[in-house]
């Protein structure tokens, strides 16, 4: 198009950065694979959506199309992968963003938004907001950043914000009532995300954004919250939120909006539909209503989990009965062993011990009583990965560049981040970067501390399937620490569970079969699960119903 005459990039000296004039590009694929920083991505978009977007960043940014539609009533989910816009839509529902429909330098007034979506469900919506008939309460995506902003105690931020008077009741139902004395930034990321929904909840608002309240909570506090949350639902309450955990995300919600798109790039927010239909539509990357294919591939679950063929065990590393007492909290773990080319996930409450025995098998903490019976040498991956390094991704990955390209870096789509730095990293790249770094290492036994943590729902699928590959093909152990429980399912052979009092005693159980182990830790979770008819993906069954009561009284509460 600049040959002929025509300035379809041109520099802009006010930013001092090329410009792309959408109208005049015709998608020739020329600049992309000119651009030596890889920054440039041009997608022709579906005819559907050539009409004006909510928002956009920038004239050559990010561009969102449609919002999702709270319901009285109703919990309402969204479901899609990091960096589609989920949460710009949320931010745009909730006031904090002012959509520009795509122009620069514009920002909408409550008035053109009303009109904008004049005959729809949000031409209410927004009607009411801008009345203040609607009030919106909304809980961030990132809890870790409160303490920065606030100094001060649990208690003191509750009590700034508890317009409903229900501080001591709401806390008591989050488990929050031993921390009220503590200040923010002593607290751990569970007990933070609970206080940020706490606080969220005391707000007298009648409809409530929750972005990630999963995030840092074990299983058990999940499915709590999730319970929690489904309460404040009423006929004049509705409730919108964005989760990645698939299985909280079905137990949660009533509905569901499927996003989807190109990260970084544009996002579009289907239509509302219910939670079955809308995961089954994304787990197969096709919607039908709409006659759109946003995924080449289906996500698939096998009926049977996929037994794993050992011509003989091979014991990886071994221990005897292990007892440590690590300031003042009591571990205590049987004699056992992990076999080559076996992954065993690991299932348990916050501050039980879990990183705890991943530390010792590691050789990073020793036992006060037992021992570690290395055979191999260990490779581990922690909990927390926060990292300043200013180290290149390149640098960083070395191994993984000239070992695992196929394997691990092409599905896990690190190429694009191998001129970066680490500091420089969101939190899912970062992970993935972590990821590839302990897979990659010469180890027989990997520890991964909760790998999900941060990714997306096609991105913890990917990872899974990146670390069975991997464990396979090269004759590896895996441990995998992780509160995901789909995660888990999907990943895992043999599990060990973790049972005692959090931040006082852990005792290990197993290694169990998967059915074994499922059971047990069900059982104390008081739920049970069955695969879904279509799509063969593990759900928890509504409490006390025909199913739920029938698998309990036969004591099969996992549905293998």
């Amino acid at each position: 198009m600049n040959r002929r005459g025509d300035e379809c990039i041109r520099m802009d000296d006010a930013i001092k950065k090329p410009r792309i004039d959408d109208k005049l590009c015709i998608g020739c694929g020329i600049c992309p694979k000119k651009c030596p920083f890889g920054a440039i991505t041009i997608v022709n978009l579906p005819t559907e959506l050539s009409s004006t977007p909510v928002h956009r960043y920038g004239q050559n940014g990010f561009h969102l199309f449609n919002l999702p539609i709270p319901l009285f009533g109703k919990v309402v989910g969204i479901i899609g992968k990091n960096g589609i816009g989920k949460t710009t839509a949320l931010g745009i529902l909730s006031g904090i963003l002012s959509p520009n429909f795509g122009k620069d330098d514009f920002k909408a007034s409550t008035k053109e938004l009303i009109e904008q979506y004049k005959g729809t469900e949000l031409h209410n919506f927004f009607e009411k907001l801008a009345k203040n008939e609607i009030i919106v309460s909304y809980k961030p995506q990132q809890v870790s950043l409160i303490p920065k902003a606030y100094k001060g105690t649990v208690h003191e931020l509750l009590k700034e914000r508890d317009e409903k008077k229900q501080l001591k009741e709401i806390a008591k139902k989050l488990e929050i009532d031993n921390i009220l004395d503590r200040k923010l930034e002593q607290i751990s990321g569970g007990e933070l995300q609970r206080v940020a929904i706490a606080a969220t909840v005391l707000k007298k608002a009648n409809v409530y954004f929750f972005d990630e309240p999963s995030s840092y909570l074990d299983i058990k506090q999940r499915i709590k919250v999730s319970r929690f949350i489904k309460e404040l639902a009423d006929e004049n309450t509705a409730v919108l939120l964005v989760e990645h955990d698939l299985i909280i995300l079905d137990f949660m919600t009533d509905y569901v909006h499927i996003a989807y798109g190109e990260p970084g790039v544009f996002g579009v927010i289907s239509g509302i539909q219910a939670t079955r239909e809308g995961i089954n539509e994304y787990l197969s990357g096709y919607l039908r209503k709409q006659n759109v294919r946003f995924r080449q591939s289906q996500i698939v679950f096998e009926e049977k989990p996929a037994a794993l063929l050992r011509k003989e065990k091979v014991s990886a590393v071994s221990w005897t009965d292990i007892e440590k007492d690590f300031k003042g909290f009591i571990l205590k773990a049987k004699a056992g062993d992990f076999f080559r080319t076996h992954i065993i996930g690991v299932l348990g409450e916050n501050g039980i011990g879990k990183t705890t025995l991943a530390r010792i098998l590691a050789g990073e903490i020793k036992p006060d009583k037992g021992e570690v019976n290395e055979n191999v040498k260990v490779a581990y991956k922690p909990q927390y990965i926060d990292t300043d390094s200013k180290e290149l991704v390149m640098v960083f990955l070395k191994n993984a560049i000239s070992g695992f390209k196929t394997d691990i870096m092409i599905p896990l789509e690190l190429d694009k981040y191998l001129n970066s730095r680490l500091c420089d990293l969101s939190g899912g790249e970062l992970q993935r970067v972590m990821l590839a770094k302990v897979l990659s290492e010469d180890a027989g036994l990997f520890l991964i501390d909760e790998p999900s943590a941060y990714l997306d729902v096609e991105q913890r699928l990917i990872a899974s399937k990146v670390i069975r590959k991997v464990t396979e093909d090269k004759g590896k152990t895996a441990l995998i620490v992780d509160h995901d429980l789909l995660f888990i399912d999907y990943l895992s052979d043999d599990l060990m569970i973790f049972e005692g009092k959090p931040s006082i005693e852990g005792n290990v159980k197993g290694v169990f079969s998967k059915e074994d182990g499922m059971n047990g830790f069900l059982s104390s979770l008081d739920i049970s699960m069955r695969r879904e008819q279509d799509s063969k993906r593990p759900r928890i069954n509504k409490m006390d119903s025909r199913l739920d009561r029938g698998q309990k009284s036969s004591g099969k509460l996992y549905y293998a």
